[in-house]
């Protein structure tokens, strides 16, 4: 049975970002490393989007928006994202960057098989796939299990669903160094649905239809709306370049309780997706930083996690989206009307000051947070 210091089961977005970061470090070239992943990682199945003012993988951003439009029925507020700004990464450029790294170091191997199973016996772990099995010092867990979620009642889930469509059109109608980062204006149908959209020319964008929401829908109700909502923007013929489709949980579920000595979940295993927003790039990469450093010196994964304030805020907007899915809209538009972009982008990516925290957190409906507080402090 072979036997390795670290295995990843699961070798996505955090499990990838944790093995860069070791790598950067130059502190694990004498560990071995082994990922397993039943995905090859060969295909662009996914983009990432983020905000920033540095230059994370900017080797491999693909396209960079300096503004940014926020919309509803009844307001549209272009915002100076300065001094950040929005970027997107294609999934398969991060694989391969990943990848060409990871192949010029002989401790570290990739195996295209699935877990089936991985437990922590005393002082090692067991992983098995469906025709090996192997023992390591530590797991990294990125498997991520919905069930985990669903049987309690404590910490609501709500998932950020989506069907993208990248297109090409006759018409020039759109602004190439604005993004749309929510267009409440479609239809809400009792949840929080919005259009999001990302032009990389004045003839070619991807167009995303967007839920917060418990429930997915069937295909053909979100083709129909990214249907409708090309019509509305004058456009008359087009072409279907790609599709994308994604199901990224929203919670604030305490995933490190499942942490062990020797077993850690990351990713969205662990919580590492940002539960008010869905973001998960910006969010993976300060963990995965955070998470080498800890094993610099630290060697209980118990011991890893903390919760700060960031959660809590999280958690309250999650209470509340989860018994009145309709407000969505009306939260983020309360947020977004009058409010510094600057420093709600900053809020987001939760390094804001209290009193920062404070100029966000006013424009917001206080009586729901309110009440969502005081039914937090009493479940």
């Amino acid at each position: 049975m072979q036997h390795y210091h670290y295995i990843f089961t699961g070798s996505g977005l955090s499990a990838l970002m944790t093995v860069y970061e070791m790598l950067l470090s130059g502190k694990f070239e004498d560990k071995s490393i082994l990922l397993i992943d039943e995905n090859t990682k060969k295909a662009n199945d996914r983009t990432w989007c983020f905000w920033e003012e540095d230059n994370l993988f900017d080797e491999i951003v693909s396209k960079k928006w300096n503004q940014a439009i926020f919309t509803n029925e009844k307001f549209n507020r272009i915002l100076e994202l300065t001094p950040y700004q929005y970027k997107k990464i294609n999934g398969l450029d991060f694989y391969e960057l990943v990848f060409k790294k990871i192949s010029d170091h002989k401790n570290i191997h990739f195996l295209n098989h699935t877990v089936v199973d991985f437990t922590e016996l005393g002082n090692h772990c067991v992983v098995k796939t469906e025709s090996v099995t192997f023992t390591c010092n530590k797991i990294f867990n990125s498997i991520y299990n919905p069930e985990i979620v669903k049987k309690q009642n404590k910490f609501p889930l709500i998932q950020q669903h989506f069907i993208g469509w990248f297109i090409k059109s006759k018409e020039a109608v759109f602004t190439p160094n604005c993004a749309t980062f929510m267009d409440f204006s479609v239809k809400q149908k009792g949840n929080t649905r919005f259009m999001y959209v990302l032009p990389t020319s004045s003839t070619e964008a991807l167009l995303e239809y967007t839920l917060f929401s418990r429930d997915l829908l069937s295909k053909e109700e979100y083709e129909g709306e990214i249907q409708k909502y090309i019509e509305n923007l004058g456009i008359t013929e087009y072409e279907i370049i790609e599709k994308e489709h994604g199901n990224i949980p929203m919670t604030c579920y305490p995933f490190w309780k499942h942490n062990t000595k020797n077993i850690i979940n990351i990713g969205s295993a662990g919580g590492w997706t940002k539960a008010s927003t869905g973001y998960t790039f910006k969010n993976a990469s300060k963990k995965s930083k955070a998470l080498v450093q800890f094993l610099k010196s630290e060697s209980d994964f118990t011991k890893f996690h903390k919760k700060d304030k960031f959660w809590f805020y999280d958690l309250l907007l999650i209470d509340i989206l989860s018994a009145k899915n309709q407000l969505g809209s009306k939260i983020f538009s309360s947020m977004f009307q009058k409010g510094n972009s600057t420093v709600i982008f900053k809020f987001l990516d939760e390094e804001t000051t209290f009193s920062e925290d404070l100029q966000v957190i006013w424009k917001c409906p206080k009586m729901l947070f309110i009440k969502a507080l005081f039914l937090r402090i009493f479940k």
